[in-house]
């Protein structure tokens, strides 16, 4: 087994990279044809979600693998190799496992415990099988990470460690407050019709919106959307609602007007470029509110900077440039060091100093008794510090603390109104421009902010349930590639016993003409079983050993002992997978 994977994730990239590099579903097409092509691989399959790509192979040289991913991943996401590389990662064979199964269970997720991206890997792995790009490793490969996560999600309480990233985002959208409390009565817009914007649509259908518009470029998949929200969850949702229409269609061009209507809006598309700019949203907030949307952070900023400017004047005014330092009186300081211009009361004035010179000047400062220290040039080292730590004591004896600067206090921030619109961008790249977190009335949800809010988000005690899950998981995987890894080997020898027995028979024929059939079939039964007794115990050993760490050679060894041919042995593993393959389907 030679998996290797090559990429990145909002662990590794910002993402403003992650956004640039996405790829949408013809660029992973011809990345994973491109990829087979190259001389390195395989194998390929691609898992691209709106926080990761990765790109998955099977190759017969590490350096060399290395190399040509980092150059396709490079050349389909259109991020210059350079820039790219120090964002990418790298696993190799268990780790490769490791990592996979790590993803399925969702313990790599932006939300720790989400279920989502089972179905993102079972696309990845159906979509690797309509190109005929995913061999025996990478079919078997996906195939238990999904049965892996499944696992997970059923033997343990991962589900209570995280949720969906939707879920995550409306709850973030909530500032806090309970979900469905906070969206009852609410009208909703959700914007693209894939899974993301399913699954957007359901949670917000389940948390008790009072109306549900889908928009698409595809009017036709919109509508199968709206209609199936109308089917699924209209009866719950209308009660005391005299109208019928509670989920409903829209063309992509009606997104305008309907986000004046909207309280709530979901965006996921595939777009490449902004489906909601800063300039329509803002129209939309100064619509509604009647007010033009200001940017309000921008606003803030301006206002504390006055408020902390009008505290430090009132505190202490800094005199003008004709103001002598030599003005204040009975300070500590050798006031001829001092630059002119600058009082000090500031700290412009101590930068620099040595300890015991602030220590003077902070008990001046703060209008307490200044350290009796002499100020003796001549002593240094041990015999100075001694004696200015006892100078210490005893002004701490006198004024009952030890003399500290001042903190300077809280400046006071200009509060953000309330919003009346809400957005929910989980688009990669982004759909709503990323200037809206900037504009009053309005409140954004980002990945770039989904990020930082699950930084700090605590882990549940399940989740080392499910790293214990993935390790024996990826051991079981690793003993069983190893032990399939022999058995063409050891098919190819039973294949050359049987060709023996067979010559020998025909060769005893010869030898005894008249033998009956009874006693023919007789004879080559026997031979048969002493044959098959000689090779069953070393075989069953072999594939033991091979399936532990190092067990690759033991192949190796059964082809020189019995001097089988390599040709053979590769046949019956290209038959292997050939049969493998036709029977193979997403899980």
């Amino acid at each position: 087994m030679s998996l290797l994977v090559v990429g990145l994730s909002h662990r590794s990239a910002p993402v403003s990279v992650l956004e640039r590099a996405s790829l949408n579903a013809d660029a992973q097409l011809k990345l994973l044809q491109d990829t087979v092509a190259a001389e390195p691989a395989a194998e390929a399959a691609v898992l691209a979600t709106c926080n990761r790509i990765e790109l998955y192979a099977d190759v017969d040289k590490f350096h060399a693998g290395v190399a040509e991913l980092s150059t396709l991943l490079a050349r389909h996401s259109g991020v210059g190799l350079e820039e790219l590389t120090p964002h990418l990662y790298v696993h190799y064979e268990d780790r490769a496992v490791h990592h996979l199964f790590s993803v399925a269970c969702g313990l790599d997720s932006m939300v720790v415990g989400e279920g989502q991206i089972l179905g993102q890997i079972k696309d990845s792995l159906a979509r690797a099988q309509d190109l005929h790009t995913a061999g025996r490793l990478l079919n078997d490969l996906f195939q238990q990470a999904l049965r892996v996560g499944k696992r997970a999600h059923s033997e343990t309480g991962i589900d209570r460690a995280g949720q969906s990233l939707v879920t995550f985002g409306l709850e973030q959208l909530s500032a806090g407050a309970d979900v469905q409390q906070w969206a009852r009565g609410k009208k909703a817009l959700v914007i693209g019709a894939g899974s993301m914007s399913s699954l957007a649509a359901a949670t917000l259908a389940r948390s008790g919106v009072a109306e549900i518009v889908v928009a698409n470029r595809t009017f036709e998949r919109a509508e199968r959307l709206a209609l199936l929200l109308e089917e699924q969850y209209g009866r719950r949702l209308s009660e005391g609602d005299d109208t019928d229409v509670l989920a409903r269609a829209v063309p992509m061009d009606s997104v305008p007007v309907e986000l004046t209507r909207a309280d709530v809006a979901v965006s996921c598309t595939g777009a490449t470029g902004l489906v909601l700019t800063a300039d329509s949203v803002a129209a939309t907030v100064a619509g509604r509110t009647g007010a033009p949307a200001v940017e309000s952070a921008a606003a803030a900023d301006a206002g504390s900077v006055g408020v902390r400017e009008e505290r430090q004047g009132a505190q202490t005014p800094l005199p003008g440039p004709g103001t002598a330092a030599g003005d204040d009186e009975n300070c500590p300081l050798d006031l001829s060091s001092v630059p002119s211009g600058f009082s000090v009361m500031g700290e412009a004035a101590v930068a620099g100093l040595d300890a015991a010179t602030l220590e003077q000047h902070g008990a001046w400062a703060a209008g307490g008794t200044a350290v009796d220290r002499p100020r003796e040039t001549g002593r240094t080292g041990a015999e100075a510090e001694a004696e200015l730590i006892g100078a210490l004591a005893a002004t701490a004896t006198r004024v009952g603390r030890i003399p500290e600067r001042r903190r300077p206090e809280p400046v006071a921030e200009v509060p953000r109104p309330e919003p009346v619109l809400f957005l929910l961008d989980l688009a990669m790249p982004r759909d709503v421009d990323a200037a809206v977190h900037r504009l009053a009335g309005v409140r954004l949800v980002d990945i770039e902010s989904l990020a930082d809010a699950s930084a700090d988000a605590p882990m549940a005690a399940d989740v080392d349930m499910v790293r214990r899950i993935v390790a024996d998981e990826v051991a079981a995987f690793g003993a069983a590639q190893r032990a399939a890894h022999i058995t063409p080997t050891v098919v190819a020898l039973r294949s050359m016993a049987a060709d023996v027995v067979a010559g020998e028979i025909a060769r005893l024929e010869g030898r005894l003409p008249g033998l009956d059939d009874k006693h023919r079939a007789e004879i080559t039964q026997t031979v048969k079983r002493v044959v098959d007794k000689l090779l069953h115990a070393p075989t069953v050993r072999v594939k033991q050993l091979a399936a532990e760490p190092g067990g690759a050679g033991y192949a190796d060894a059964l082809r020189t002992l019995f001097d089988l041919d390599q040709e053979t042995v590769a046949s019956v593993s290209r038959a292997g997978n050939s049969t493998t393959e036709k029977n193979r389907g997403p899980a």
